[in-house]
Protein backbone atom coordinates (compact mmCIF):
# COMPACT_ATOMS: atom_id res chain seq x y z
CA UNK A 1 0.00 0.00 0.00
CA UNK A 2 2.98 2.30 1.03
CA UNK A 3 4.62 1.81 -2.49
CA UNK A 4 1.32 2.44 -4.45
CA UNK A 5 1.06 5.63 -2.52
CA UNK A 6 4.56 6.59 -3.72
CA UNK A 7 3.82 5.70 -7.53
CA UNK A 8 0.40 7.54 -7.18
CA UNK A 9 2.24 10.37 -5.62
CA UNK A 10 5.36 10.32 -8.45
CA UNK A 11 2.70 10.22 -11.32
CA UNK A 12 0.88 13.15 -9.99
CA UNK A 13 4.09 15.03 -9.65
CA UNK A 14 5.35 14.07 -12.74
CA UNK A 15 1.68 14.84 -14.41
CA UNK A 16 1.74 18.32 -12.91
CA UNK A 17 5.47 18.93 -13.67
CA UNK A 18 4.58 18.30 -17.54
CA UNK A 19 1.60 20.35 -17.57
CA UNK A 20 3.28 23.34 -15.85
CA UNK A 21 5.93 23.12 -18.37
CA UNK A 22 3.60 22.97 -21.56
CA UNK A 23 1.23 25.61 -20.10
CA UNK A 24 4.70 28.15 -20.26
CA UNK A 25 6.03 26.78 -23.27
CA UNK A 26 2.27 27.43 -25.22
CA UNK A 27 2.85 31.02 -23.45
CA UNK A 28 5.85 31.88 -24.57
CA UNK A 29 5.36 30.10 -27.94
CA UNK A 30 1.82 31.80 -28.69
CA UNK A 31 2.74 35.51 -27.31
CA UNK A 32 6.54 36.24 -26.80
CA UNK A 33 9.22 33.94 -28.93
CA UNK A 34 8.89 32.15 -31.50
CA UNK A 35 10.89 29.77 -33.87
CA UNK A 36 11.35 30.01 -37.48
CA UNK A 37 13.08 28.44 -39.98
CA UNK A 38 14.65 30.38 -43.06
CA UNK A 39 13.71 28.52 -46.36
CA UNK A 40 15.18 29.58 -49.29
CA UNK A 41 18.03 31.63 -50.28
CA UNK A 42 16.70 34.76 -50.44
CA UNK A 43 18.44 36.14 -47.57
CA UNK A 44 22.06 35.16 -48.17
CA UNK A 45 24.86 35.64 -47.48
CA UNK A 46 23.37 37.08 -43.70
CA UNK A 47 20.60 34.21 -42.75
CA UNK A 48 20.92 30.81 -44.65
CA UNK A 49 18.76 28.01 -46.00
CA UNK A 50 17.18 25.82 -43.39
CA UNK A 51 18.99 27.94 -40.17
CA UNK A 52 16.43 28.47 -37.36
CA UNK A 53 15.60 32.18 -36.29
CA UNK A 54 14.14 33.11 -33.07
CA UNK A 55 11.83 35.67 -33.50
CA UNK A 56 10.39 38.05 -30.92
CA UNK A 57 6.64 38.38 -30.98
CA UNK A 58 5.98 41.37 -28.65
CA UNK A 59 8.91 43.90 -29.65
CA UNK A 60 6.44 45.17 -32.60
CA UNK A 61 3.14 45.60 -30.27
CA UNK A 62 5.40 48.11 -28.35
CA UNK A 63 7.15 49.73 -31.71
CA UNK A 64 6.95 50.12 -35.20
CA UNK A 65 9.32 47.97 -37.46
CA UNK A 66 12.72 50.76 -38.41
CA UNK A 67 14.86 50.63 -41.60
CA UNK A 68 17.01 47.57 -41.61
CA UNK A 69 14.87 45.70 -38.96
CA UNK A 70 14.56 42.04 -39.96
CA UNK A 71 10.84 40.85 -39.86
CA UNK A 72 8.77 37.55 -40.54
CA UNK A 73 5.45 37.88 -41.90
CA UNK A 74 2.87 36.47 -43.78
CA UNK A 75 4.04 35.99 -47.57
CA UNK A 76 1.61 38.42 -49.73
CA UNK A 77 1.37 36.10 -52.59
CA UNK A 78 0.69 33.11 -49.99
CA UNK A 79 -0.68 33.62 -46.69
CA UNK A 80 -0.19 30.29 -45.42
CA UNK A 81 3.67 30.66 -45.58
CA UNK A 82 5.62 32.68 -43.62
CA UNK A 83 8.70 35.11 -45.28
CA UNK A 84 11.70 36.72 -43.40
CA UNK A 85 12.84 40.38 -44.81
CA UNK A 86 15.06 43.28 -44.09
CA UNK A 87 12.43 46.32 -43.94
CA UNK A 88 13.66 49.01 -46.36
CA UNK A 89 10.52 51.75 -46.46
CA UNK A 90 8.30 52.63 -43.43
CA UNK A 91 5.16 54.46 -43.92
CA UNK A 92 5.38 57.69 -45.74
CA UNK A 93 8.74 56.85 -47.36
CA UNK A 94 9.77 56.81 -51.20
CA UNK A 95 11.50 54.33 -52.43
CA UNK A 96 13.17 53.79 -55.89
CA UNK A 97 15.40 51.43 -57.59
CA UNK A 98 17.72 53.20 -60.60
CA UNK A 99 20.60 51.53 -61.73
CA UNK A 100 21.40 48.88 -59.46
CA UNK A 101 21.01 50.73 -56.40
CA UNK A 102 18.03 51.83 -53.94
CA UNK A 103 17.06 55.07 -53.38
CA UNK A 104 14.96 55.96 -49.63
CA UNK A 105 13.53 59.39 -50.06
CA UNK A 106 15.49 60.71 -52.74
CA UNK A 107 18.85 59.89 -51.12
CA UNK A 108 20.97 56.25 -52.32
CA UNK A 109 20.70 54.13 -49.09
CA UNK A 110 23.68 53.24 -47.67
CA UNK A 111 23.62 49.24 -47.53
CA UNK A 112 27.36 48.04 -47.33
CA UNK A 113 26.89 46.62 -43.49
CA UNK A 114 24.79 43.98 -44.88
CA UNK A 115 25.30 44.04 -48.92
CA UNK A 116 28.42 43.57 -50.78
CA UNK A 117 29.21 46.17 -52.88
CA UNK A 118 28.56 44.36 -56.03
CA UNK A 119 25.02 43.52 -55.27
CA UNK A 120 23.12 45.20 -57.48
CA UNK A 121 19.27 45.54 -56.80
CA UNK A 122 16.69 45.87 -59.86
CA UNK A 123 12.90 46.66 -60.09
CA UNK A 124 10.06 44.11 -60.22
CA UNK A 125 6.72 43.63 -61.50
CA UNK A 126 5.98 46.05 -58.47
CA UNK A 127 8.37 48.32 -58.36
CA UNK A 128 9.92 49.30 -61.83
CA UNK A 129 13.27 50.76 -62.92
CA UNK A 130 13.17 54.07 -62.39
CA UNK A 131 9.79 54.36 -60.68
CA UNK A 132 9.26 56.00 -57.13
CA UNK A 133 6.57 54.13 -54.63
CA UNK A 134 5.42 55.82 -51.42
CA UNK A 135 4.74 53.59 -48.48
CA UNK A 136 1.27 53.79 -47.26
CA UNK A 137 0.39 54.20 -43.46
CA UNK A 138 0.43 50.92 -41.68
CA UNK A 139 2.38 49.83 -44.47
CA UNK A 140 5.87 48.74 -45.11
CA UNK A 141 8.61 47.80 -48.11
CA UNK A 142 10.50 44.81 -47.74
CA UNK A 143 13.12 43.13 -49.27
CA UNK A 144 15.57 40.09 -49.48
CA UNK A 145 19.15 40.50 -48.69
CA UNK A 146 19.89 38.24 -51.73
CA UNK A 147 18.54 40.71 -54.08
CA UNK A 148 18.71 38.56 -57.36
CA UNK A 149 16.87 35.57 -56.04
CA UNK A 150 14.41 37.22 -53.33
CA UNK A 151 10.54 37.48 -54.44
CA UNK A 152 9.61 41.10 -52.01
CA UNK A 153 7.80 43.92 -52.06
CA UNK A 154 9.29 44.31 -55.82
CA UNK A 155 7.43 41.92 -57.15
CA UNK A 156 4.08 41.79 -54.73
CA UNK A 157 4.14 44.99 -53.00
CA UNK A 158 4.11 46.13 -49.22
CA UNK A 159 3.41 44.19 -46.41
CA UNK A 160 0.33 45.21 -44.27
CA UNK A 161 1.13 45.50 -40.58
CA UNK A 162 -1.24 43.89 -39.15
CA UNK A 163 0.76 40.55 -41.43
CA UNK A 164 3.36 41.33 -39.17
CA UNK A 165 4.68 38.26 -37.09
CA UNK A 166 7.62 39.40 -35.78
CA UNK A 167 11.03 40.90 -35.18
CA UNK A 168 13.69 38.22 -35.56
CA UNK A 169 16.61 38.84 -32.92
CA UNK A 170 18.92 35.27 -32.84
CA UNK A 171 20.02 32.72 -35.17
CA UNK A 172 20.58 29.79 -32.80
CA UNK A 173 20.69 26.41 -35.06
CA UNK A 174 23.23 25.49 -36.47
CA UNK A 175 25.08 26.18 -33.65
CA UNK A 176 27.82 27.48 -35.57
CA UNK A 177 26.14 30.06 -37.21
CA UNK A 178 24.62 31.11 -33.35
CA UNK A 179 24.66 34.91 -33.71
CA UNK A 180 22.23 38.27 -32.13
CA UNK A 181 20.48 39.97 -34.93
CA UNK A 182 21.51 43.61 -35.17
CA UNK A 183 19.84 46.17 -36.90
CA UNK A 184 22.56 47.65 -38.94
CA UNK A 185 21.33 51.46 -39.03
CA UNK A 186 20.52 51.73 -34.97
CA UNK A 187 23.07 49.45 -33.59
CA UNK A 188 26.43 48.35 -33.96
CA UNK A 189 27.25 44.94 -34.17
CA UNK A 190 28.78 43.45 -30.94
CA UNK A 191 29.80 40.03 -32.83
CA UNK A 192 30.37 38.78 -36.47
Amino acid sequence: MFILRKIYAFLVDTIQSILVAAAIFLVIYMFLFRPFQVNGESMYPNFHDKQYVLTNLIVLRMHKPQLGDVVVFKAPPDPDKDFIKRVIGVPGDTVMVKDGDVYLNGDKLDQSSFLKSDVKTYGGSFLREGETVTVPADEYFVMGDNRPYSSDSREWGFVKTNELIGESMFVYWPVPDMKWIHNPYTSTPTNK
